[in-house]
């Protein structure tokens, strides 16, 4: 058997594991240093109480001969579905278009099964599984920069007709976020190039501001071109526990009018088994009164390591966007390459950061600071970069 040609054309090493190959290097040629990690977007903090409590009665049951169950439905439990629908959407899309998985990750991947050898229009920078997975599947790949000089949202006519895009708001690596404008103009270009918008939207829960939107299907016209990959990992700490879930409106159509919705049933049915019932429990009692009350502490605590972080980059006059309505601070180095800047900062404060080359081209200059850690390190990474501008 004959290698998958397309993984030749797959970047030499995934930005994460190299990250970790030189920290590993810094930390054996310097034993002594605290190493503090503010770059890999990994929770921190315990599962809140009120969701352990249901995935640990959840798993009791399991063990029980009346509440033992064996598989469920792959598109997920139906109460878990309805409350997607009900309290995140507040009715805007309906439970048999919500489809529960193993991640939004998982589900970026799988997308692409539905699509073939398209084009795939990915933001610069952009989260490499949008890029990999899109090579892997023999995709051609469009680029739309995002830059400072476009305040991070995109040149749209660059999306050639037919294409799949792939859109992050709050951004990944950026953490930019687009206006209910901004987003009425994405979803009128991908309706009229009569292609199909794929909304990353992970970090939703993390926008604070109410001007603007969490979700694509706030803008009219999107159920009509858009699918939303969302995720529990983020806002209530799931990483591990691993859930996610997708939204493919009854509305979306392939250009011979069939549905997608029903293929992408059928990939939930025939290429995934369903999500696991234990963490499934635990993310229905997080659309719980008490466990969203829980979610919006969890998410402030890391909102509040994002403004202490960012407020020590402005600081020493680092240039930053992010941090406000998103857990990940972009910080300008002007001329300099990421991965010079990446090794300074782990020398000068052994601080692990990620460097924003990594996510595309345009990330060069750039560092992405990640504000998922404890608080008392967090504090110290804080006061460590200080050192930078000595």
């Amino acid at each position: 058997m004959k290698r998958n040609e397309r993984f030749e054309a797959l970047a030499a090493g995934y930005l994460f594991p190299e990250v970790g190959r030189r920290r590993k290097a810094f930390q054996e040629a310097h034993p002594e240093a605290k190493i503090i990690s503010l770059g890999i977007g990994n929770t921190t903090e315990p599962l809140t109480p009120h969701v352990e409590d249901a995935l640990v009665a959840a798993a009791r049951r399991l063990g029980t001969a009346a509440g033992y169950s064996g598989y469920g439905d792959e598109q997920g439990e139906a109460a878990l579905r309805e409350a997607i629908a009900r309290v995140h959407y507040s009715g805007a899309v309906r439970p048999e278009e919500v489809f529960v998985s193993d991640g939004a990750k998982c589900d970026i991947g799988r997308l692409q099964i539905l699509f073939g050898s398209c084009a795939a229009v990915v933001q610069d920078p952009a989260y490499p599984v949008y890029v990999d997975g899109s090579i892997i599947q023999g995709a051609s790949l469009v680029y739309m920069p995002c830059t400072r000089e476009n305040g991070f949202m995109p040149e749209l006519s660059v999306i050639p007709a037919g294409s799949l895009v792939y859109f992050c708001s709050p951004n990944n690596p950026t953490g930019a976020v687009a206006t209910r404008d901004q987003l009425a103009r994405l979803v009128a270009e991908v309706r009229r190039k009569k292609s199909i918008l794929v909304f990353d939207a992970a970090y939703s829960e993390y926008v604070s501001e109410p001007s603007l939107p969490r979700s694509v299907y706030e803008v009219d016209g999107a159920a009509e071109c858009a699918i939303e990959v969302n995720s529990f990992s983020k806002p209530i700490g799931f990483t591990g526990v691993r859930l996610g879930w997708s939204v493919a409106p009854k509305a979306l159509k392939y250009d011979d009018g069939r549905s997608v919705n029903a293929d992408w049933n059928r990939i939930a049915t025939t290429l995934f088994n369903g999500a696991s019932n234990i963490a499934q429990a635990g993310g229905l009692a997080s659309f719980d009164p008490e466990g969203r009350s829980e979610m919006r502490g969890l998410v402030g605590y890391y909102m509040e390591n994002a403004r202490l972080i960012r407020s020590a980059l402005q600081a020493l006059g680092v240039e930053c966007i992010g941090g406000d309505n998103a857990p990940y601070i972009w910080a300008r180095f002007p001329g300099r390459d990421s991965w010079e800047v990446f090794g300074e900062i782990l020398e000068k404060c052994h601080v692990v950061t990620t460097p924003g080359s990594g996510f595309g081209p345009s990330g060069q200059s750039y560092i992405r600071f990640s504000a998922f850690g404890h608080r008392e390190s967090v504090v110290e990474a804080a006061g460590r970069l200080a050192r930078l501008g000595r």
